[in-house]
């Protein structure tokens, strides 16, 4: 049961209860006794106490090997980091993707080695000594902030402050949804925390406040949230520009709270904050722990100089001193490996146990078991390809956004794991799922998110989701103009190779009135700019559900796709099968790989092209019309794909796209012309602002004239 939220506590009150020791939860003080631990009574205090060391030498001897990181925080964090890695996270270290694993997240991914020290301890194979030998060097398994990809043991890519606290919780949004469809009285087969240590940097992030609120919104009582409280960043004491008082904000956002006094060597203070979270079940927890930055260092602790520098020669040989640590470098003494070995047992048979209970699941509910395993294994359902929509040339034209959510409709009812929702936006992005609810706090089972107007951490929660299960597939929408405030989490989601799928609506000038603060016109290339990304402009419905059907697909990489608010005819020659290629012909009149003109076009323009066409083809030329629905996807193809589409000898070649015509050169060469839109747009019905930027069939044909 929660602990109910006590009277507010005077400033003096505060100071005598912290004075005595202990830990404040909310305003109240909470006396301490030592609890044992959820998993194994704790080591004896001697042997903590060379554990803990030995992290934050393992952390130090690192940066200092490698000139370059963040001792500060793994020093400070140690004891922390022990308390929970040994005592309570639940994992397998020789199954690093084990279903029902505990999840950490660093989202001060500066302070890595930390993590990495835990990892290597705790028994993961993927990180030796020599990996941390090889801290921050090229190639290394042990990258200078958090690489998902590259690291056993990471759950997500980290270091743009306050994005991994959001992705925990996108991961345990994703626990609380498997465990309401799945659990059944007698089977518990989703039972697993999500714990994430996060800094005053992250705290100061809006994207971490955005997070923070969904999630107390949502109720996820399994998020435990760890704010190291050390009072300093980069520029100095956290005094300058942070003086907010943290858990009154969290508990206003509907946080159980509570504060670790003694973060350096309260133990038992850690043990005692953290058995206490997992006792509330109905709202996440921020357990703030006050630590020292660089403890142990005579001369740099509690300093910036120890936040993002080696501490150097001298100051290590004095940290050594101060803290009784007579071993070379990278040494993890014989008692402390032979301690923390129990965790390759503990974790083997924590998955033989739930895979015994796997098996009896299976059993008794099939059906379940199939949705579940799909959604653990990634393996999408037989078919599934065959629930998306087919459109003729006699279909009704319609805006794609509509197109769209025809499309998400038909793939949640065959993809157990496809979920999403929309910025505050959905009636207008159109991505309600129809045969489901909203994912709320009392009913976390439905597949409808509900983000609000929280562009940044929508994207950043979505990343936690894609990365807690191969099978989960979210999707998330705004207005495309907005991807500018979803920038830095799209960034991460191609970074941590989440599948996300990002469903951008009124794409271009063709919104109309709202005018040019919500037309977008450098995001189409700003975007195609960005690697590890997929961006498709459909034109009609038969590319738009072609792209959903690249975006299912590629589970490692993120796509968007880039909807009109107008109705669009579905065009003659669009295909499935040309979409997969990025850039293909939908119609051409000449013979022999030699047209005399070639029009490429995206989205709402490619009609545009094609009427053009039609009329020039009258006036007797020979004209071939391109869809470059999806730039990187054309890159991908073989050379002779890509002449046998834009053939180097026919030079005569017109790109319109209402966008900036940034990039086009590419694919138009130097004699060829791009008709888009180099300024912001303006407030107007949406075919006057197309007629005045020259995106019009007449403009068309007098610039193929013209060449």
């Amino acid at each position: 049961m929660a602990t109910p939220t006590p009277a507010p506590m005077s400033p003096a009150s505060k100071a005598a209860a912290l004075a005595s020791g202990g830990f404040l939860v909310g305003r109240a003080r909470v006396s301490l006794g030592r609890r044992p631990a959820l998993r194994a009574q704790p080591a004896a205090a001697e042997l903590v106490e060379r554990s803990v060391n030995t992290i934050r030498f393992l952390a130090v001897d690192a940066v200092e090997k490698a000139k370059s990181g963040h001792p500060g925080l793994p020093m400070g964090c140690a004891p922390l980091g022990h308390v929970l890695f040994d005592e309570f996270l639940r994992f397998n270290p020789a199954n690093h993707a084990w279903f029902d694993r505990d999840r950490f997240v660093l989202s001060a991914g500066h302070g890595c080695m930390l993590h990495y020290a835990l990892l290597h301890l705790a028994g993961y194979q993927g990180v030796t000594i020599d990996d941390l030998k090889a801290f921050r060097q090229w190639g290394s398994r042990t990258p200078g902030h958090p690489e998902n990809f590259e690291t056993d043991g990471v759950e997500v890519t980290t270091g743009p402050l306050g994005q991994g606290f959001a992705n925990s919780v996108g991961l345990a949004l994703a626990e609380k949804h498997l465990a309401a469809r799945f659990n059944k009285p007698d089977l518990t087969v989703v039972d697993h925390y999500t714990y994430v240590i996060l800094g005053d940097g992250c705290q100061m992030e809006g994207v971490a406040n955005e997070a923070a609120s969904l999630a107390g919104h949502w109720g996820l009582g399994k998020l435990i949230a760890f704010y190291d409280d050390n009072h300093i960043s980069i520029d100095g004491s956290t005094a300058i520009a942070f003086t907010e008082d943290v858990l009154a904000r969290y508990e206003a956002l509907g946080w159980h709270t509570i504060w670790v006094q003694n973060g350096n060597t309260g133990y038992d203070d850690i043990r005692a904050a953290i058995k206490e979270a997992k006792e509330v079940i109905d709202k996440p927890t921020l357990i703030k722990v006050t630590t020292t930055i660089g403890y142990g260092s005579p001369n740099k602790a509690s300093t910036h100089s120890i936040h993002g520098s080696a501490l150097g020669s001298k100051e290590v040989e004095a940290t050594r001193k101060n803290l009784s640590w007579a071993h070379e470098p990278f040494h993890v003494p014989d008692e402390v490996k032979r301690h923390w070995a129990h965790h390759l047992d503990e974790g083997a048979s924590l998955e033989a146990e739930w895979n015994a209970k796997f098996a009896e699941y299976e059993k008794k509910y099939q059906q379940e078991a199939a949705e579940l395993n799909s959604i653990i294994s990634g393996r999408l359902p037989a078919g599934w390809e065959d629930a998306l929509p087919k459109y003729t040339p006699e279909s009704p034209a319609d805006a794609t956004r509509n197109l769209s959510q025809q499309c998400l409709n038909a793939l949640a009812k065959v993809i157990p794991g496809f979920l999403g929702g929309s910025a505050d936006l959905a009636s207008s992005n159109m991505t309600l799922l129809k045969m489901f609810g909203d994912f709320q706090k009392d009913t976390p089972e439905e597949r409808n998110i509900r983000f609000g107007v929280r562009e940044h951490a929508m994207d950043a929660i979505c990343n936690g989701i894609a990365v807690h299960s191969p099978g989960l597939i979210p999707y998330c929408s705004t207005f495309f103009v907005f991807t500018d405030y979803m920038r830095a989490s799209i960034r991460l989601s191609a970074l941590s190779e989440s599948g996300v799928i990002f469903v951008m609506t009124h794409d271009s000038i063709g919104l109309g009135e709202d005018g040019p603060t919500h037309q977008p016109v450098e995001q189409l290339f700003s975007l195609r700019a960005m690697p590890g990304i997929l961006m498709l402009r459909p034109a009609d419905g038969t590319e738009t559900s072609a792209a959903y059907r690249i975006a299912v697909m590629n589970r490692k990489r993120p796509s968007i796709l880039a909807l009109s608010r107008q109705k669009l005819p579905q065009l003659e020659g669009t295909s499935v099968e040309g979409v997969a290629k990025g850039g293909y012909v939908i119609s051409d009149n000449s013979s022999g790989n030699k047209p005399d003109l070639i029009l490429i076009g995206t989205g709402s323009e490619l009609e545009i092209a094609e009427k053009a066409a039609e009329q020039l083809r009258k006036e007797g030329k020979f004209v071939r019309v391109v869809s470059l629905v999806c730039w990187e996807l054309f890159e991908e193809q073989s050379e002779e794909y890509k002449e046998s589409v834009l053939p180097s000898e026919v030079t005569s070649r017109i790109s319109i796209e209402a966008g900036v015509t940034l990039g086009w050169e590419k694919y138009i060469g130097q004699k060829g012309k791009a008709i888009g839109i180099d300024r912001f747009g303006s407030s107007a019905p949406a075919g006057k602002i197309y007629k005045e930027f020259g995106l019009t069939v007449d403009n068309l044909i007098a610039t193929a004239q013209s060449l």
